[in-house]
């Protein structure tokens, strides 16, 4: 029997009259590295916000191990906590250092001691290689460097899936390897991750399984092999093309 850890039935989400997810159909094994590609705009970044709840579905269903969470008896912050997100924008809390940020949610939703949050907070600090700037706050980190905090922190609830929402998108070229570094240690070490990206090396590379999207609905999904190196779908191909050809 497989393992299915998050699954998508159904799934839409409507702006208005504006309808950006159509009836997504997907399922998460543990251990998946799912790379969600495709345009801006196709509705990726929304399908990856639902499965979060940071955006309510305007129909369909969203499991975890079977249990629907858009049924509304759920605990939301400790829902989050298995399933963490990490924000092409960081999202980090200004006004605290690097390890207060990854500190605060254990305390404040698992209820971890501060003791515990510490050492568990260490730990996964040094993981992504910021051990040295723990009493850095955020304006004195570079790009590359809070997104490690971000991930380190997301980390640090012991998630059982993590959600990357573009996370190299926001920083400069030559801190982006970094983070994708982290990212590939992570895929590695058998965590079930859901990441929407741009970058195709990686999702070729890194990823057990790719689905492409255009205009809120899943055009093609499949091995990254059978993804870049043979495409059926036409929008596929020619949203690979420039890729193809590099």
């Amino acid at each position: 029997m497989t393992d299915k850890v998050i699954e998508l039935k159904g799934l839409e989400k409507s702006f208005g009259e504006n309808s950006v997810l159509k009836g997504i159909n997907l399922s998460v094994e543990k251990g998946d590295v799912l790379s969600i590609i495709g345009a801006s705009g196709s509705g990726k970044s929304t399908m990856l916000r639902c499965i979060n709840l940071l955006e309510t579905p305007t129909k369909g269903q969203i499991l975890y191990h079977g249990k629907d969470i858009t049924a509304g008896d759920l605990s939301l912050s400790k829902y989050r906590a298995k399933v963490g997100m990490v924000f092409q924008s960081f999202n980090l809390f200004n006004n605290m250092t690097a390890l207060e940020n990854c500190i605060i949610g254990q305390v404040s939703v698992l209820k971890r001691s501060r003791k515990d949050a510490k050492e568990v907070a260490m730990k996964y600090l040094e993981k992504v290689g910021m051990a040295p700037y723990i009493e850095a706050r955020p304006s004195q980190l570079s790009g590359g460097q809070k997104q490690r905090v971000a991930i380190a922190r997301a980390l640090s609830m012991e998630p059982e899936v993590l959600l990357f929402d573009e996370p190299t998108s926001a920083l400069d070229p030559q801190m982006v390897g970094e983070v994708l570094e982290v990212m590939r240690k992570l895929a590695k070490e058998g965590l079930t991750m859901i990441v929407v990206t741009h970058e195709m090396a990686f999702a070729r590379d890194v990823s057990s399984h790719v689905v492409f999207m255009a205009d809120g609905v899943i055009c093609e999904e499949g091995k990254p092999k059978d993804i870049f190196e043979n495409p059926q779908n036409p929008r596929t191909r020619d949203f690979l093309s420039r890729f193809l050809e590099r």
